[in-house]
């Protein structure tokens, strides 16, 4: 017999047994209500088709709205799924070369920790996106010490931001950016792009080279402390989590990313092979817009 059926046909529990299905049965159908994805009230999705200025970016608003302007659904991918592209692997080539204005709200004001959810899940109701994760071996660098030693500036006295426990340093308006890798800017000499930040911790520098290279990068310096950075360099080939002509074309007789580190830093790059978490996408397809 059913352990329920046994519990509820003594006379002496049956009441009790009663009780305790019909809390249980509410229990899961709470579970059941809160077990459903979050999602945007309102979300307008329309191509654009403009080639010129693909990828202009992806807006999170206060309230919760999620503003998009010609950009690729692989940026959406990145963004909801707090990744860089390396760690995205798979799907059709129109999901970088085709670009979305999106514009989705809300219910109400919404905690920043449920927006991330609830771009996912326009991305799996519009865009039919469908993924699962795997670890793979690729290619990554180790940041290591040049055989010169470490040339790192030393920091100077500023007075910085706090951010909570676990959170990246961000840009403050009117303040310090202490921390914080701001860049790679371009325009201030031909053919270089600079990386500045004050106070900084080498994992600091470390996002930022993932973001610049796309590719993971392991800190291998042993250097716990602050310093300042103020890094030059020329575009090449290995930039490849920068947009295609961002910073011009390469000069030759500048350094690229490796030589600056080397010569300014006393730091070096050297290709490895490590174990990456990534994305893989089984489904996607192009939405109907509206």
């Amino acid at each position: 017999m059913n352990p329920i059926q046994t519990l509820a046909s003594n006379p002496r529990v049956g009441r009790l047994a009663t009780v305790a299905i019909l809390l249980f049965a509410a229990a899961l159908a709470v579970f059941a209500q809160s077990a459903q994805p979050p999602a945007f009230q309102v979300a307008s999705i329309k191509r654009n088709t403009d080639t010129a200025f693909r990828g202009m970016g992806v807006r999170a608003l206060p309230g919760g709205r999620l503003v998009t302007q010609n950009a690729p659904v692989m940026m959406l991918i990145q963004n909801a799924y707090t990744v860089q592209a390396y760690q995205v692997v798979g799907g059709a080539a129109w999901i970088n070369s085709e670009g979305y204005d999106i514009e989705a709200k809300p219910g109400g004001n919404t905690d920043p920790q449920r927006i991330w959810l609830m771009w996912q899940t326009l991305l799996a109701d519009r865009f039919k996106l469908r993924l699962h994760r795997e670890t793979r071996e690729l290619p990554i660098y180790d940041l290591t010490v040049a055989k010169s030693g470490p040339k790192l500036p030393a920091a100077k006295e500023a007075g910085c931001v706090s951010f909570p426990p676990g959170t990246p340093p961000h840009y403050v308006p009117g303040k310090v950016d202490c921390g914080y890798v701001s860049g790679p800017f371009s325009g201030y000499e031909a053919g270089l792009l600079h990386i500045k930040g004050s106070k900084v911790h080498m994992a600091d520098l470390i996002r930022e080279l993932t973001s610049i290279l796309d590719r993971p990068v392991l800190d291998k310096t042993g250097f716990t402390g602050e310093f300042d950075l103020d890094l030059s360099f020329t575009r090449d080939g290995a930039l490849m989590g920068l947009p295609p002509g961002y910073g011009g074309p390469a000069d030759p007789n500048l350094p690229n990313i490796f030589a600056a580190l080397e010569e300014q830093l006393g730091l070096k790059l050297a290709p490895a092979k490590g174990k990456v978490e990534v994305l893989v996408i089984d489904h996607a397809e192009r939405p109907t817009t509206n």
